[in-house]
């Protein structure tokens, strides 16, 4: 069982584990988003788990959810740098999303705001113009609704489908372009879906949710 340490502090891990899990686990808190355990490889999109390790004297930047913990190694979650680099993660995750809080139906449960209280950034970018496109919201499903406006592109709704052998739901285009849609852009209540509903359930913002929470904003 490989023995490492995360700020001065000895940890014990799984031979393969990932820092973030081995990390979580202990009860040290690393911020992220876009992290499944068990999805393999990471998909270490959002950025925010960013930590520096230390081997043999060498320190380099690397993703907690991606990165396996080695003997010895060195953790380093709260530098400078690291808490730099996570900040513009962040900046850069919210100059694509459109804030509205106060009708979202995620405003008591959202992941971004306690993103932004951990980091001690607000919401909305400061150094950078909003970048949010005016995207439709499928609404046509008797269940729950997706607001792509509020999607992060975590993947996780997509990875939870598809590992229940669906594939509903999808990344589409690439670049600033990508987002999370059904195959054609159909609406979700073409699709066939039998509403298990788990996609609802890990997403971390207000892109989908139950239509009883309410929440559509069309403005």
């Amino acid at each position: 069982m490989p023995s490492f340490t995360i700020d001065g502090q000895e940890i014990k891990a799984e031979p393969g584990e990932k820092i973030l899990w081995a990390a979580l686990r202990s009860g040290i808190d690393i911020p992220h988003l876009c992290a499944i355990q068990g999805v393999e490889p990471p998909f270490g999109g959002c950025r925010l788990c960013l930590v520096e390790v230390e081997v043999g004297g060498q320190r380099e930047m690397v993703t907690a959810c991606s990165e396996p913990v080695r003997e010895q190694m060195k953790v380093y979650t709260h530098t400078e740098k690291v808490e730099r680099m996570r900040r513009v993660a962040f900046e850069l995750i919210m100059s694509d999303h459109h804030i509205d809080c106060k009708n979202c139906a995620k405003k008591n449960d959202c992941n971004l705001i306690k993103l932004a209280s951990s980091l001690k950034v607000p919401l909305r970018p400061k150094s950078l113009r909003s970048l949010a496109r005016d995207l439709p919201i499928d609404d046509s499903h008797p269940l729950f609704t997706y607001d792509p406006r509020k999607c992060v592109k975590c993947g996780k709704c997509v990875f939870t489908c598809q590992s229940l052998g669906k594939s509903f739901l999808d990344f589409a285009h690439r670049g600033f372009e990508m987002m999370v849609t059904t195959f054609d852009h159909l609406p979700l209540a073409s699709i066939v879906c039998e509403a298990c509903l788990d996609c609802v359930k890990v997403c971390p913002t207000g892109a989908l949710y139950m239509k009883e929470t309410g929440g559509i904003d069309h403005g």
